[in-house]
């Protein structure tokens, strides 16, 4: 009986359009309700939708030969992939294949297993034209939809009116034959996504072990580098080539495994547990590992430590810097967890192919293989180690404290995500200055030889940049590669770069409430999401966002930016919104307030392609 007076209530939608409701039909539709409401026939919260309001439609022409069909689903509803039908009634064009992505798995009671579209659906249709002038065309759209166990709209039928550029003649193809391949735009995680639904194995192995290679020396992995090299430092002369190639090994699949499971839950249950142990106590306890790290390697347990603090120390460090594989193997899993939670293109495409299709196998073989990528320099030192290590003597004290030395500023760089930069910026400081006096850079020079007056060399110029960033910290710098920009030394402020101004949105109402405000007004908007703890979102800022040929792009563009470093419910209900599973991540919007969905960015892009990305979303 509910279903019976929802269906009536969703037919009265469907056959009374808008222009033609009546005070008498809208009585009736809310005399349905009450009556529904009475007899307990009503869902718990939930109001029965429209169709025109269950799926907010628009169609645009993207360019002359591009048409973009874009829904926006209300939640609990979802749109059937294979019901979606395009067909031209007036115009002197064909349509080629619509390019649909791919759909969520779902048995549904009417149509058996199918796939279905959740939030949000964006289709793009190739346009096959023999004409070149501007024209007007009549496009009618086929499509249906669901309540979540509840019923089912009838089939609706849209007809919208669009206007095509004029086709110029670098639009036209090559050949007549070739026209029916021109695909509009695809961000690279949507067809990186589209390679893993292709199911080609050795393709799939092949493309994201090169992406992962190239990620390996990318600030979100490269840390990784003096973790494993102390590690493997730490076993002293005993360690061989052999030995120090299995602790890399036992390291990486740790790695490897543990991105591949946090990636797969983050596509079937839209969390990012990543971003979870990004949590200040969590890292903190992380740098108080690399801490003690470092200190072993500079004898200081041995030397100045209580017996029973020197125990407890000198097992943690131990079970850790390759004592035992099981130690090797967690500091693998907090290494991929902590240390690397940037979201790339990669890693998002094979995120949205899980997370649409419910197939963790394959998603998970593809961040497998860019686990696998990212670790392969890591097995290359692991496997040279054995061998270009010294094996006894005062030189393996001196390697010992380099990487003691890295091992700390591991420490401070994590410690950036968490604490103002004037103190990260003292800390590097006061690392810079100690490493300088240990180079010698105080030491009287006497008739010494070349490696020695290379050594002091060395120091004395770690020594004044050290100086150079304690005097930029103190006077309000917080970049160490550029320590003195934009303080204030000596009264004399720098100039600083004109930074974009971002407007912070906190939830999705927020974020809702601004697009419709500058879609009022016609202007376009960009969303950036940032963390503290994402170090491509910083890269962003520092030198894309800085650029001034990009401020140009976005002078008249409204800038939005959802700060989700607290992770909070809010944060990820944000998140979800738009179905991505962390920063950074940027949207567009035309002056319409509809997304420009494949032009979406995940990770660091540089200003000049970062301009040209903005100039083609906003078509300016």
């Amino acid at each position: 009986l509910r279903h019976i007076v929802s269906l009536l209530m969703v037919l009265l939608a469907c056959a009374l359009p808008v222009q033609h409701v009546s005070a008498v039909d809208t009585d009736l539709a809310e005399r349905l309700k009450a009556l529904s409401d009475e007899l307990g026939l009503s869902n718990t919260g939930q109001t029965v939708l429209s169709p025109d309001e269950a799926f907010i439609f628009h169609a645009t022409a993207i360019d002359s030969q591009t048409i973009s069909a874009q829904w926006q689903i209300a939640d609990n509803i979802y749109m059937y992939r294979d019901k979606f039908r395009f067909d031209v009634i007036k115009g002197d064009i064909r349509l080629g294949q619509p390019q649909l992505p791919a759909g969520k798995k779902k048995y549904d009671e009417s149509f058996g297993d199918t796939e279905v579209y959740y939030n949000d659906a964006l289709i793009t249709v190739p346009v096959i034209r023999n004409t070149g002038p501007a024209q007007t065309i009549s496009l009618q759209v086929h499509y249906q939809g669901c309540v979540e166990d509840s019923f089912c709209y009838p089939p609706i039928k849209k007809t919208v009116e669009l206007t095509l550029p004029q086709l110029t003649k670098a639009a036209f193809p090559a050949s007549t034959e070739g026209s029916s391949n021109i695909e509009a735009f695809v961000s690279e995680q949507d067809q990186l996504a589209a390679t893993i639904a292709s199911g080609s194995l050795w393709l799939i192995v092949a493309i994201f072990f090169g992406l992962g290679l190239a990620l390996a020396f990318t600030p979100c992995v490269f840390p990784m580098i003096p973790i494993l090299s102390g590690i493997i430092v730490g076993q002293g002369k005993q360690i061989t080539t052999t030995h120090a190639f299995l602790l890399s090994l036992v390291y990486v699949l740790a790695m490897a495994l543990t991105y591949t499971v946090a990636g797969v839950l983050a596509g079937l249950f839209g969390a990012n547990l990543q971003a979870a142990f990004q949590n200040p106590w969590i890292i903190s306890g992380f740098v108080l590992i690399f801490i003690a790290l470092s200190l072993s390697m500079f004898g200081f347990y041995a030397l100045q430590m209580p017996s029973a603090i020197q125990n407890r120390l000198t097992q943690l460090s131990n079970s850790q810097k390759g004592g035992s594989f099981i130690g090797v193997g967690i500091m693998g899993v907090l290494s991929a967890l902590i240390v690397g939670p940037c979201v790339a293109a990669p890693l998002a495409g094979a995120l949205i192919y899980i997370g649409n299709s419910g197939d963790a196998v394959l998603g998970g073989l593809a961040l497998f293989a860019m686990s696998l990528g990212m670790g392969a320099p890591l097995l290359a030192i692991g496997a040279s180690a054995g061998k270009l290590l010294p094996k006894a003597g005062a030189w393996m004290d001196g390697v010992k404290a380099v990487f003691g030395v890295l091992l700390l500023a591991v420490a401070v760089w994590m410690l950036e995500r968490i604490v103002p930069g004037f103190v990260t910026m003292l800390l590097w400081s006061l690392l810079f200055i100690f490493s300088a006096v240990y180079l010698g850079a105080l030491d009287r020079l006497s008739d010494i030889g070349g490696w020695q007056r290379f050594r002091k060399g060395c120091g004395i110029a770690l020594l004044i940049y050290g100086i150079f960033v304690m005097l930029g910290a103190v006077s309000g710098g917080d970049d160490v590669t550029r320590p003195l920009h934009g303080s204030n030394l000596f009264g004399v402020r720098a100039q600083a770069a004109h930074e974009l101004e971002f407007k912070p949105v906190k939830s999705v109402a927020d974020l809702q409430r601004e697009v419709a405000a500058a879609s009022q007004r016609g202007m376009p908007v960009m969303l950036d999401f940032y963390a503290d703890w994402c170090l491509s979102c910083k890269e962003m800022e520092k030198y894309t966002f800085s650029d001034p040929a990009v401020q140009q792009s976005l002078r008249n563009v409204l800038l939005l930016q959802a700060d989700v470093t607290a992770n909070d419910e809010i944060d990820q209900a944000l998140l979800k919104h738009f179905s991505i599973y962390g920063p950074p991540s940027i949207m567009f919007y035309d002056g319409q307030g509809i997304e420009r969905k494949p032009y979406r960015i995940v990770g660091f892009m540089e200003a000049d392609q970062f301009k040209q990305h903005v100039d083609k979303a906003l078509q300016l």
